[in-house]
């Protein structure tokens, strides 16, 4: 078995999932429909056809995975709550029943001794705030339109105002890249659309929906606030000036489309360069960065893997702007390394390099929470009925090493949540994707913990042991 990464006394561990790849109940006790519901029944936008339907039937079992994370050990669990199921027009009338069903789950949890942290926003967008009437935009609503953001800080509200007794960590969202350009430029999530203008709207007023919920969650008196980011640590294919204008452009979309004006209160310096000055657009409005960019209590990091970009045909300057992804980049997998089963290339050392180089360049930068790291694998039960997943294991240890390093170096890191608690519905990739430290058999919804689930056990007992011997 792997040795156990030593982190400092008070760091806390956890596991994260999310509403739509594990609740099920779809069209169950009053929840709407979101864009995930739509996108995944439409042929041909998920591997196989597959659906968040029922997915692990968390909203019927969440008892008996609250019993696997208290036999875990965890501190916290992040979990997300499913806006249409609070409000299943997006605005409007509540649904008790489903404000009920996270007052059990968050009750539950805290009598486990484990404490929630709640991810308002992880793309189950009601589906009626994406088809919004009247929103001013030809391309439809959601996050294109401001009233989206404006929706969502109600929704906020709601939540802070019924769970905030309770809850001490908020998470307003979980990756607005993934929402604004795999949603509205790429066209690979929901709402599958492949737009130009309409993802750098969306991207800004993700934007604002945060600030303005940071707002909401303030006014209610919410303990702690964050927004969860997947930033990447990006190399240049060469030295050439033209891979190095690549990776300006390639920092800007995956990384300072987020970081600046959440942190440095500004723009990013080479958007212009990036979308042939579109990016501000009309959706821009006085007063935004100073929303956008209101203090943080802590940032969320999701890590996955590093990129290297080089150079590629740069499209014209031409105000239709076919994609918002379409910046003359691509990537390219120098990695001579294993990848996961996702394709990902497995190199813990970028994590630390991520790490260290947002503390260097943000002055502002809150403490970070690690909100979602873990990989894919091959996961088969073996005859002794147990998944001997040594390779996440390994994964798990080298990049938690990768944290303890950047620690060490001086980067305030107060946790590490695993992803995932159990394998799950992965989006596009439907269920042929397994991250979770529990295994899920989709046919009988079993839950059987994985080599890894002990390992990660064991991992909390023995950094608990080891700081409660060493704190005076």
């Amino acid at each position: 078995m792997r040795p156990f990464p030593e982190l400092p006394a008070g760091f806390r561990f956890g596991a994260a999932t999310a509403a739509y790849q594990i609740e099920g109940a779809h069209d169950l006790d009053g929840r709407g429909p979101s864009i995930w519901d739509t996108f995944s029944h439409t042929p041909g936008r998920t591997l196989g056809g597959a659906t968040g339907d029922t997915a692990c039937d968390h909203y019927h079992r969440y008892r008996e995975d609250i019993a696997l994370l208290r036999r875990l050990g965890v501190d916290d669990y992040r979990f997300s709550i499913a806006w249409p199921r609070l409000l299943p027009q997006g605005t409007g009338p509540v649904n008790a029943k489903g404000l009920d069903f996270y007052d059990r789950l968050i009750d539950d949890l805290l009598a486990a001794g484990v404490a929630p942290t709640v991810t308002l926003y992880h793309w189950d967008l009601p589906q009626s705030l994406e088809t919004l009437s009247g929103s001013g935009s030809a391309a439809g609503g959601g996050w294109r339109v401001r009233e989206t953001a404006e929706a969502f800080a109600q929704y906020a509200a709601l939540a802070a105002e019924r769970y905030g007794d309770r809850v001490e960590r908020w998470i307003t969202l979980n990756e607005p890249y993934c929402s604004a350009f795999v949603g509205y430029a790429e066209g690979r999530h929901a709402p599958g659309a492949e737009e130009g203008r309409g993802a750098l709207a969306a991207a800004h007023h993700l934007l604002v929906a945060h600030g303005l919920a940071v707002r909401a969650l303030r006014a209610a008196g919410a303990r702690e606030i964050g927004i969860t980011l997947n930033l990447d640590r990006i190399h240049a294919a060469s030295a050439h000036p033209e891979d190095q204008a690549a990776l300006r452009r390639a920092e800007v979309l995956h990384n300072e489309v987020w970081t600046e004006p959440l942190l440095a209160g500004r723009y990013p310096a080479h958007e212009d360069e990036t979308w042939a000055g579109l990016a501000d657009g009309p959706w821009r409005l006085p007063g935004d960065l100073e929303l956008i960019g209101a203090p943080l209590d802590f940032l969320g990091v999701n890590f996955y893997r590093p990129v290297t970009v080089a150079a590629a045909p740069h499209r014209a300057a031409d105000p239709r702007l076919r994609t918002a992804v379409d910046i003359g980049v691509t990537e390219l997998d120098p990695y001579g390394t294993r990848h996961t089963t996702m394709g990902w290339p497995v190199v813990p050392e970028a994590f630390t390099e991520l790490l260290c180089g947002l503390h260097a360049r943000h002055p502002r930068l809150p403490p970070i929470w690690i909100t979602e790291n873990g990989s894919a694998e091959t996961d088969t039960v073996g005859p002794d009925g147990r998944i001997h997943d040594t390779a996440r294991i390994d994964y798990l240890a080298d990049h938690l090493a990768a944290v303890a390093a950047a620690v060490a170096a001086g980067v305030d890191v107060r946790g590490y949540y695993a992803w995932s608690l159990l394998d799950n519905f992965e989006w596009a990739r439907g269920y042929d994707q397994r991250f979770g430290l529990v295994h899920v058999d989709y046919d009988t919804l079993t839950r059987t913990p994985k080599d890894s689930y002990h390992w990660y056990r064991g991992l909390i007992t023995a950094h608990r042991a080891r700081t409660e011997e060493t704190t005076p």
